[in-house]
């Protein structure tokens, strides 16, 4: 009987998510498993809210967002950087870090779990030397919902290793200070991007991983970040990315040997 219940909430779930919304301009777009899963839209001038269901249901990890780039690269890359919005923006405010056959693969208000999902896509199948990851302030943020500490540890832990699996070097990035984020007013991070960050270092020192400390940079000694530096407590500046950009470098000379 509990199985019956269950297969029959499953198939009203399925057949809900199905209907299509009066209004919903993505409706046509397609579903299931195809050729090309990606139809072009312009951004949104407004209409945000319905982009993001959009986004959340028919595209949560954001395969599409570097598809067309990923397919068009034709250069061996070195260095492959994946986070969400605060390397993001790093490539509008600052881009001469990403030269030199360095891309950029952050995604904005992605949590570790949607990171982890297109690693594959966006990281592996570049075949870089290699990869830069930074994340874990929009799971403190609660950006997808609730998540343990060891959940998001362990997701970070995949990157890592999946990396490791295929012969790319692993930087691990600390998560940049916050004493606040202004779309979670509720939160108070400063606690918990400490603990993550006194793991992230232990497991780069337990297995060999480099790690880039951003966080010694741009805090203060209450844990926000230093005046200036930030536009919205979180997001760096152009100074604050022009403090940033030289502990990436440094460590990506360490660990394959050139700039």
């Amino acid at each position: 009987m509990g199985h019956t219940i269950l297969a029959a909430a499953l198939l009203s779930a399925t057949a809900t998510a199905q209907t299509k919304v009066p209004g919903d301009p993505y409706d046509s777009d397609p579903v299931s498993i195809v050729a090309d899963p990606c139809p072009t839209h312009l951004k949104p001038t407004n209409g945000w809210q319905m982009y993001n269901l959009h986004l959340l249901t028919r595209d949560h990890r954001q395969f599409c967002r570097y598809a067309a780039q990923n397919a068009a690269i034709k250069t061996p890359v070195r260095v492959v950087f994946i986070g969400d919005s605060i390397t993001d923006n790093w490539v509008g405010t600052n881009a001469s870090l990403f030269t030199n056959s360095v891309v950029d693969r952050s995604v904005s208000g992605q949590t570790t779990s949607q990171m982890l999902i297109r690693f594959r896509n966006d990281v592996i199948l570049l075949h870089p030397k290699a990869a830069h990851i930074m994340a874990g302030t929009n799971d403190i943020a609660g950006n997808t919902g609730a998540a343990t500490m060891v959940t998001v540890e362990g997701d970070i832990a995949s990157m890592a290793d999946l990396a490791h699996a295929h012969g790319i070097k692993v930087i691990l990035a600390s998560v940049p200070p916050a004493a606040a984020f202004p779309w979670s007013p509720a939160k108070r991070p400063v606690p918990q991007i400490a603990d993550l960050n006194i793991w992230l270092r232990g497991y780069a020192k337990a297995y060999g991983y480099s790690y880039v400390d951003y966080l010694a940079a741009l805090t203060t000694h209450q844990g926000g970040m230093k005046p200036g530096l930030s536009t919205d407590g979180v997001h760096p500046t152009p100074a604050g990315y022009a403090v940033m950009k030289p502990l990436p470098l440094a460590v990506i000379a360490d660990t394959l040997g050139s700039r």
